[in-house]
This record gives structure tokens, sequence and C-alpha cells, in this order.
């Protein structure tokens, strides 16, 4: 009904374009679709609501406890979860289907954009650019001087290395002449 009203509208608009309408007729030829419009759509929500209670009353019949026993309620509470069940199963089944149909159609559609995306990229060639430059390139207007990147390391101080104490070169001499400062040599500074 809403596509036979939007039919009407256009051929009004196409109609004002060829041929010549005056504004009163053409504000009074709109006015008369707005009208029928509204009434087709009030006339659709009710027809839906009709629809909505018939397939409502046919799914789910109306209850009756009154003078029903306590067994016979037990026995209508198991029925309704049965029921229940039985409609879980199936929406569970029904959303699968919807899982599995989405994302067949999104890789379907991501095959159709590398499908339509391949392109050739340019082979790329090396070009040889100095500190400064790419700095420039990179810091834009606030590079103008070169950086010193040793001034923003961090300073390490080393340890003073051991030295050994200078003693008397005679003492050692006379301490290692004869067989006892041979012997040292040759055994090692473990060996006593």
């Amino acid at each position: 009904m809403c596509v036979s009203v939007c039919a009407y509208v256009c051929i009004l608009c196409c109609s004002v374009r060829k041929s010549k309408i005056t504004a009163s007729r053409r504000l009074f030829l709109k006015t008369k679709i707005l009208k029928k419009a509204n009434t087709l759509l009030v006339e659709e929500k009710e027809q839906k609501k009709i629809e909505r209670e018939g397939t409502l009353s046919e799914r789910v019949p109306p209850l009756k406890l009154s003078g029903l026993s306590v067994q016979d309620l037990q026995n209508l509470c198991k029925e309704i979860h049965h029921k229940i069940d039985v409609v879980d199963e199936e929406r569970y089944d029904v959303q699968a289907k919807i899982f599995k149909s989405e994302k067949e159609i999104a890789d379907l559609s991501h095959k159709i954009f590398d499908l339509k995306g391949k392109m050739k990229r340019p082979a790329l060639k090396r070009v040889r650019v100095s500190a400064d430059a790419m700095l420039g390139a990179l810091l834009g207007a606030k590079h103008k001087e070169s950086i010193d990147f040793k001034a923003n390391l961090k300073t390490v101080k080393k340890e003073e290395e051991k030295k050994e104490e200078v003693t008397d070169w005679r003492k050692n001499v006379d301490a290692m002449s004869g067989m006892e400062g041979r012997k040292k040599l040759f055994a090692g500074p473990n060996a006593q």
C-alpha cells in the first residue's frame, strides 16, 4: 500500500516538471496524497494488529486453570516447559544459521574487496637522505639546527681500575733469585 503512495508522489513530482501546474494545484494534490497515505498507514497498522492477535490466539491458547487438581497443574507446567524447550532449540538453530550466513557474507565481501583492490605496488627506490634532512622531514619546522644526540645520553661513571702497589724492585729480585724464586714461578701463585 505504501508503494502505491510512493508511486503517486513520484508521478506528481515528474508531472510537475513536465507540465505547468500552478502552485495552489500542486499543494492541493500533495495534501490529498498525504491524507490518502495517512489513511493507508492507519489501515496497515490495524491489519498488522489483527494478524498478530490471530497468530497469538492460534499459537497460545488461553489457559483454563479453574477446577484443576494439583496433578493436572503439574502436568500443565511440564507441557509448558517442554514447549519452551522446543522454542529455545528452534531459536538457537535460527541464530546459528544467521551467524553462519553473516560469516559467509563477510567472507564473500572480503574476497570481492580483495579482487577489486588488487593494485600493483610500485618498486621503491633507495634515496639517500642526510640525518638533518630526515629530522627536518620528521619534525617539520621545529628542526632548524642539528641536534646533539650525545647531549641526551645517560652518563655512566667507570670505576677506577685497581692499581698494584709499586714496591721496591730490588726486593722482588732478591725474592725471585735462587731456587725458591724459580720454584714459585713454575708452581704458580696457588702452590705453596
